[in-house]
């Protein structure tokens, strides 16, 4: 079991939806600019059924002996969303 200062954490847009809660994201990060990875959603998102769409931003966490596969681990508000709270 890798150690959590193993994963790569890195921020990306969901480019395309596929079969099984997969995606293909794009990452935006400087060091990764345009790279593109196949991801699934973490269990904590399917348990709370968190929805991603195209265009959501997300962070991905990769293994450094991957890096064309990760874990989707969390959808980044967008600026017009608003929380149950604020309402």
């Amino acid at each position: 079991m890798a150690k959590e200062e193993d994963k790569i954490q890195v921020e990306g847009v969901i480019v395309e939806a596929l079969p099984a809660t997969q995606f293909r994201v794009r990452l935006t990060d400087k060091d990764y600019h345009d790279h593109e990875v196949l991801a699934y959603l973490s269990g904590r998102m399917r348990k709370y059924y968190i929805r991603i769409l195209l265009g959501d931003h997300v962070r991905v966490e990769m293994s450094p002996y991957d890096l064309s596969r990760g874990r989707i681990v969390y959808r980044a508000k967008k600026p017009n969303e608003s929380s149950p709270s604020e309402e």
